[in-house]
């Protein structure tokens, strides 16, 4: 185009030169001229003639389209049907001015634009952004194209069958400045409307490339910055949550990962995740069920997200999707409490000195019928008492008689679980030795810690941690007799020449305590 916006071609059928300014549009009267001067059949007969001429015209043409009242002129010439083919044209001037003047004479004609699906110009499209990623004119025209289409439902239909979602992702990390950035978040917000595309969008790595947009964004002050957070927030959610297995699955699988864990807490999704869980027990949809509690366990990972979680009274709404009859959902929501007490005494209390959730706990803890849920309930209140800071959930527990659920624990076939109870037992004994000393007596505690030491295949991490809850039990006087009367000091003698250095430490300390020495 030269400079004083004059575009010039000739027409070699009729050999006359055919002079256009769009500027001239705005003059009153010329819009009328144009109309009558013959222009658009002109047009259609280059536009199937010379390549050369036909390049121009479709320029032509796409300036003259930017006015609304030229649309329909346009439309009534047929131009419309003439111009698709040439979007397979492998000319990138020809692509550009046809991809802009089909995008101004269909925009806002939903019937126009959906003969447009109909004649197969999404595949068009999506070759352009695959074959001629480079062009940003020719990209730019392509997803604005697409922005404008992807509200049809035939066009997110015909989209599913193409390889747009790996195309958007490339483009998506290559784009460089905001308005780029919010054309593709546009189309990909109206493509994650469908559930085949958006489990395309999810496999292709959308989620993760948004989460790097978020980690590049998140410290900037500037408005448009906190626009595009803002976006890329909005997308990550509506692409991973949702009312599908694959969607619940989606966002268990991205919440491996840890950064991408505490953006998803702070993007608010916790009680999105919670609201489609709730939905999903009512319903019975257990794939859903099992994903969105897969998720929930992957958030409660991260000390940081653990902290958000409570805050926001997440534990409440766990122990009330308790009421839950599925075991599997039980199972997984007991992990999840027991993932959020770890480390945290705040939530060590919340859950300690929640009535009715210990007694369902103890319940648990005596089932027969489910020996996950079982295991997983006994995990629980170890974790409680393990992470407690407070006189008070001791007392909780010994009420609602959890404590003999936690010495049988110590008894079990596997060592980690083994050790879990021996230290509940050891930091609840130093916080209210006196409130437990009845509950250590009748569930004979001091007669299991001594067959830990005497077996043999007991691990040494078991029997140093046995000895360590019997040194805290030889501050009660009964609980001392009892050591003495069991002869407990004959196999700390013999533990003080076991092979494993950990084991004779903790052996001969015993000792010093029992003999009420002072520990070297």
């Amino acid at each position: 185009m030269a400079a004083s916006g004059f575009i010039n071609f000739t027409d070699n059928k009729k050999n006359r030169l055919i002079c256009f300014s769009h500027a001239n549009l705005k003059e009153q009267g010329s819009l009328c001229l144009l109309r009558e001067s013959g222009i658009f059949l002109t047009l259609a007969k280059l536009l199937k003639g010379n390549p050369r001429c036909a390049v121009k015209a479709a320029h032509v043409l796409s300036e003259i389209a930017k006015n609304e009242e030229m649309k329909k002129p346009c439309i009534e010439a047929d131009l419309v049907p003439i111009l698709i083919p040439l979007l397979e044209s492998r000319d990138q001037e020809m692509l550009l001015h046809t991809g802009r003047a089909i995008g101004r004479i269909c925009y806002d004609n939903r019937d126009l634009q959906e003969e447009l699906v109909k004649v197969g110009v999404i595949p068009s499209l999506v070759r352009i952004l695959t074959d001629y990623a480079e062009s940003e004119p020719l990209v730019h025209v392509a997803l604005l194209a697409l922005y404008n289409l992807a509200d049809l439902d035939t066009a997110k239909e015909a989209l599913s069958k193409t390889n747009v979602a790996e195309q958007l992702v490339k483009h998506l990390r290559r784009a460089v400045n905001h308005e780029r950035l919010e054309i593709v978040f546009e189309v990909l917000q109206a493509l994650a409307e469908n559930d085949a595309l958006k489990v395309q969008l999810v496999e292709a790595g959308v989620p993760e490339v948004l989460s790097e947009i978020l980690l590049r964004l998140q410290a900037s002050s500037q408005a448009e910055d906190t626009c595009i957070v803002k976006a890329a927030s909005d997308l990550i959610v509506s692409l991973l949550l949702g009312a599908t297995e694959t969607g619940a699955m989606a966002i268990a699988n991205f919440t491996q990962n840890y950064g991408n864990c505490l953006r998803m807490v702070q993007l608010g999704v916790i009680h999105q995740l919670l609201d489609l869980l709730e939905k999903h027990v009512q319903s019975g949809d257990t794939s859903v069920q099992h994903a969105a509690l897969s998720a929930l366990q992957n958030l409660a990972i991260p000390v940081v997200s653990k902290v958000q979680m409570l805050e926001e009274g997440v534990a409440e709404r766990i122990e009330a999707l308790l009421r839950s009859e599925s075991p599997p959902v039980q199972l997984k929501l007991l992990g999840t409490l027991r993932m959020l007490a770890d480390g945290q005494a705040d939530a060590a209390e919340i859950l300690g000195q929640d009535p009715m959730l210990l007694h369902r706990l103890v319940q648990w803890c005596d089932t027969n019928d489910h020996t996950g849920i079982r295991g997983e309930a006994n995990r629980l209140l170890a974790s409680i008492l393990h992470h407690n800071r407070s006189q008070e959930v001791v007392k909780a527990i010994q009420e609602a008689q959890g404590v003999k659920h936690l010495v049988s624990m110590t008894t079990s076939e596997h060592a980690a679980t083994q050790i879990e109870a021996l230290n509940a037992l050891a930091v609840a004994s130093a916080i209210d030795l006196e409130t437990l000393e009845e509950s250590f007596k009748e569930s004979q505690l001091v007669q299991s810690l001594h067959k830990l030491l005497q077996d043999d295949n007991t691990s040494p991490e078991v029997k140093y941690n046995s000895m360590g809850l019997l040194c805290r039990l030889l501050n009660s006087g009964d609980l001392r007799q009892e050591i003495e009367e069991d002869k407990i000091k004959e196999t700390l003698e013999q533990l003080c020449s076991h092979s494993n250095a950990n084991v004779v430490k903790a052996a001969a300390t015993t000792l010093e305590v029992l003999r009420g020495e002072t520990p070297q």
